[in-house]
């Protein structure tokens, strides 16, 4: 059995370096602005969802994860856990591997879901935190 700290550990360091952030936009004020800055910096290429579709860091912004026209590997989700269920199932419809709740964001029946389609998930942490636990 995988603990979460491995599947934590896997995500950061195998699943991938194209990152989708869900919920990220140019507003400096929220967590994801912050948390996508942490991961350009320990080598992640970040792509911005959201309905606004804005550049964020330099990197051009989609919609939707269906109109990212490249393979995303990991989904980062910033949305509330109401909506978070339906942003895990649409990574699996993108074919990423794996999916990240950030902290906050829990849904056990996605997580359920999410894993059953044979992606790697965890839910409430936040990446900002964990990575840079890796170097320790």
């Amino acid at each position: 059995m995988t603990t979460e700290a491995e599947t934590v550990r896997r995500i950061l360091t195998e699943s991938g370096d194209t990152w989708a952030v869900v919920g990220l936009s140019n507003n400096r004020m929220r967590a994801a602005y912050g948390v996508a800055q942490t991961l350009q910096r320990f080598g992640k290429r970040i792509v911005p969802v959201h309905p606004k579709a804005e550049t964020v860091h330099g990197e051009q912004g989609y919609a939707s994860l269906a109109d990212i026209p490249f393979p995303v590997d990991v989904v980062d989700v910033f949305v509330n856990s109401e909506l978070a269920g339906a942003v895990a199932d649409q990574a699996v419809e993108i074919g990423a591997k794996a999916v990240w709740f950030q902290l906050d964001v829990i849904d056990e029946a996605a997580y359920e879901r999410t894993r059953a389609a044979g992606l790697d998930m965890v839910m409430h942490r936040c990446p900002a935190i964990e990575i840079p636990k890796l170097s320790r």
